[in-house]
């Protein structure tokens, strides 16, 4: 992920209904220790890549040995593609080339779908945060993974 992309990540995040972070989070996020696990995936329309479309991303912060996942959304019409998936293994695998031991994030409750694709790789609900998201307000369901 560069600063060129995050307009594209923005418009991504409102598609997906996520907490909403802002282009200027998304920017400070940028300038940190955690760049590498800023990534976002293109669909090739032509030979540059640089100008082609962002299908989706995904956020991540490592600290501690613990990885943690902020923000991941792919856009709707291009869900089910695995792309969510790629994106995730790369985090994960990033992760793991830095030593990390677990991996935390939190899911809204009602999004069966990415609990789904979480399980598939790994991750196992550990806790449940009440109204921890706003707009609309729902539960968040924590889920782990031990990396080692």
């Amino acid at each position: 992920m560069s600063e060129h992309d995050l307009l594209e990540v923005v418009e991504i995040e409102e598609q997906s209904g996520l907490s909403r972070w802002g282009w200027a989070a998304y920017y400070a996020e940028l300038q940190g220790a955690n760049r590498e696990l800023m990534l976002v995936a293109r669909i090739a329309k032509s030979a540059n890549l640089e100008s082609a479309p962002i299908a989706g991303y995904i956020v991540a912060r490592e600290t501690a040995g613990e990885l943690h996942i902020n923000n991941f959304a792919v856009r709707p019409e291009f869900r089910r593609c695995g792309i969510g998936a790629t994106l995730l293994n790369q985090v994960l695998d990033e992760a793991r080339r830095r030593k990390a031991n677990a991996a935390f994030l939190e899911v809204r409750s009602t999004n069966h779908v990415a609990q789904a694709l979480y399980e598939k790789s790994g991750f196992r609900p550990i806790a449940r945060r009440a109204n921890y998201y706003s707009e609309p307000v729902e539960d968040a369901v924590v889920m782990s993974m031990e990396l080692g």
